[in-house]
């Protein structure tokens, strides 16, 4: 087809988050719950959108059924589209054989035909496990301004925590001059957000080397970047000053949650979810509204249709379709779609996944000061009356 694309956007959704049990037990990353309505894939798929990129590959493996169906045709996202738009693009079956994905730069080398179909000047590479709101075009005039072969989105972080990032060694310009991952004595504090854009054609010809390369661990932060850098390829630091948190945690998880309503333990500016001027999309669930009944408390709190609130609710981000009967209390917590939490329960400092169930009286409480956070996993339940310990995971 002779049409082009100027800039198509691979998204990196298939990592299995580890890190995040149980609550990727049984589902992708990106398909977590987010924020009382969202998942975090809502994020990058809006940016995209909102930045004017029709053409967004997502790049599927680890238990993608649910991530799949949510995804559709996607038009929630406006990107169900003749030529362009929202695909889904698991590991596949070719002549040689299936294969799984060896790691990020491998994933994106395997749907090199993907790119090649739409001819893009530039590729946009993203992951499917952040939470911010960032102009990807304002990243591309930079990095068309600087003739750059590569530039990577950089925020600035506190020195006592560079350590934990790839951080960025840049000259006044911006340029790259080294990439240190996870320095032990970092010498700057730009970190990398795992976000990439990449004249094609270089990027695909560093993809195929990189391939080539029997002893490659076949990821873009510990060979692809750091070849390109050692063969004096021109590369730019992005300057990214909004917000930007990795969930790939459950404590970071809970966090980024709490921005949601101002109530970051990270004093961090907070995540503004109604922002008119850069919506997040997502698809919607066709659920009554909600209903607070005469004697619950609410304070300062995201609450979900189709909620039944009769108890307490502080500090917390409620999903749809919750039942928090009277006398419970929830407390500096999220909880997920479909869980009941019956009277006089209480429950604090902790995340429910889907379906979760928390008997009368009992208390499923972590420890905040020591980031001992309580999870209820996916339509598990607790006795009534039960008491927790501390830090616990509460299996089905």
């Amino acid at each position: 087809m002779s049409k082009k694309k100027k800039c198509v956007a691979m998204l990196l959704a298939g990592g299995q988050g580890s890190r995040l049990m149980p609550l990727t037990e049984s589902i992708a990353k990106p398909a977590v719950p987010f924020g009382s309505r969202y998942r975090i894939i809502d994020f990058p798929l809006s940016n995209c959108l909102n930045s004017g990129i029709d053409t967004v590959g997502v790049l599927t493996q680890y238990q993608p059924l649910e991530l799949n169906d949510y995804l559709g045709t996607g038009d929630p996202w406006d990107m169900n589209l003749r030529y362009g738009g929202l695909h889904v693009l698991p590991p596949y079956q070719g002549s040689s054989g299936a294969k799984w994905f060896k790691g990020t730069a491998n994933a994106i080398y395997q749907n090199i035909r993907f790119i090649r179909r739409y001819n893009p000047e530039y590729v946009l590479i993203l992951s499917g496990d952040h939470i911010y709101k960032m102009d990807y075009d304002m990243m591309l005039q930079e990095h068309i301004h600087n003739q750059a072969d590569c530039t990577i989105a950089v925020i600035d972080v506190p020195l006592e925590e560079a350590s934990r990032f790839g951080i960025m060694n840049t000259d006044r310009s911006g340029r790259i001059l080294e990439f240190e991952e996870k320095p032990a004595h970092p010498k700057s504090t730009e970190a990398s957000m795992g976000v990439y854009i990449f004249s094609t054609e270089k990027l695909i010809s560093y993809l195929e080397k990189d391939e080539a390369d029997p002893d490659s661990s076949n990821d873009f932060g510990k060979d692809v970047i750091p070849a390109m850098l050692g063969d004096g390829c021109r590369m730019f630091a992005y300057l990214y000053k909004g917000y930007w948190r990795d969930v790939g945690t459950l404590t970071s998880y809970w966090a980024a949650n709490m921005d949601a309503i101002g109530m970051s333990p990270d004093e961090k500016e907070p995540l503004v979810l109604n922002d008119s001027g850069w919506r997040i999309y997502y698809r919607h669930n066709n659920i009554p509204p909600q209903y607070i009944g005469e004697k619950a408390e609410i304070e300062n709190a995201l609450i979900g249709d189709g909620c039944e609130v009769f108890g307490r609710v502080e500090h917390s981000v409620i999903f749809g379709d919750v039942k928090i009967e009277e006398g419970a209390v929830v407390k500096d917590s999220v909880i997920m779609t479909g869980s009941v939490i019956q009277k006089g329960a209480h429950v604090e400092y902790a995340i429910l996944d889907e379906g979760a169930q928390i008997g009368a009286g009992a208390k499923v409480r972590g420890d905040r000061n020591k980031q001992q956070l309580t999870v209820v996993a996916r339509d598990a339940a607790v006795e009534p009356g039960a008491v927790m310990p501390l830090g616990s995971v509460v299996k089905r």
